[in-house]
């Protein structure tokens, strides 16, 4: 049994949960017809078993999973005539994998929006990577149900722009964000998030980068734009959580006094040594 657009999420008539599926919807693009179809893919198993007769997501899962597999691959494979089968490949799996769709599931929020049971709600399911990868991979399909194939593919590809800019070209040894995406949805099941703030005038802004992984600032940095910054504070991350994890590694400073891990700072902490992290010869404020 289907979802109907009568279910809130919550209670029937929650107004906030209605608001955030609203909101997605505008990210999302999509003139939604069928609001059992969306209800649907936003509901886990968890919250369906305290609710007898609506069906989980796990079938829109199944589907969207092949629909963003043929979305993608159609795209590499039209766009980037120049590249074999192994690196188209290669491409799609940087793509077409459960960190990256949780990651788009992160920016779109769509983790307000999914019906969860009271005991995954209240043990942090709304993010968790997985339950974020499955339900993004769920809304897919419903959306190609729904709308077709060709209203989906342009609204996947809008989505997935920049990353598959980013796969076409290879891993790259400077791409951190997916390397720290990657290390800490395997060892926190969590995502890291940004905090970006800027200074100077427009003509020669600074831009600087938060990460936070487990409540903890593990890594800033600072760059001429969002991504370079965010790449620098991604890098001294990673580092510091892997250097973390080598035996007999032992933190320095304010970390090892207060017994932290290795590169980690409580939110809302101050590490007057982190400097100008990253930026080029010449160019630090």
């Amino acid at each position: 049994m289907l979802l109907d657009g009568r279910t809130a999420g919550g209670p029937p008539g929650d107004d906030q949960a209605a608001g955030h599926r609203a909101r997605l919807l505008e990210r999302l693009g999509w003139q939604v017809c069928d609001q059992g179809l969306f209800l649907q893919a936003l509901a886990h198993r968890s919250w369906c078993a305290e609710h007898p007769g609506h069906e989980p997501n796990e079938r829109l899962e199944f589907l969207g999973d092949a629909v963003l597999g043929l979305i993608v691959t159609d795209y590499l494979y039209r766009s980037y005539p120049e590249l074999p089968e192994g690196e188209l490949a290669k491409a799609r799996a940087a793509v077409v994998n459960s960190v990256s769709l949780a990651g788009t599931a992160r920016e779109l929020e769509l983790g307000r929006s999914l019906l969860l049971g009271k005991g995954e709600d209240s043990s942090g399911g709304r993010s968790k990577p997985s339950i974020l990868a499955d339900a993004m991979e769920a809304l897919i399909g419903a959306l190609y149900l729904d709308a077709g194939y060709a209203t989906t593919a342009g609204i996947v590809l809008e989505l997935l722009g920049e990353r598959l800019l980013d796969a076409a070209r290879g891993p790259g040894d400077e791409d951190y964000k997916t390397r720290l995406q990657e290390l800490c949805a395997q060892t926190f099941d969590e995502l890291p998030t940004y905090r970006i703030t800027d200074r100077g005038p427009d003509h020669a802004k600074v831009f600087e980068a938060e990460v936070v992984v487990a409540g903890m600032v593990r890594g800033r940095g600072q760059g001429r734009s969002k991504k370079q910054a965010e790449q620098v504070a991604a890098r001294e991350a990673w580092a510091a959580l892997n250097a973390d994890e080598m035996p007999g590694a032992r933190a320095c400073g304010p970390a090892a006094d207060a017994g932290g891990p290795l590169g980690a700072v409580p939110e809302g902490g101050d590490r007057s040594d982190v400097g100008a992290v990253g930026m080029p010869a010449g160019e630090q404020p």
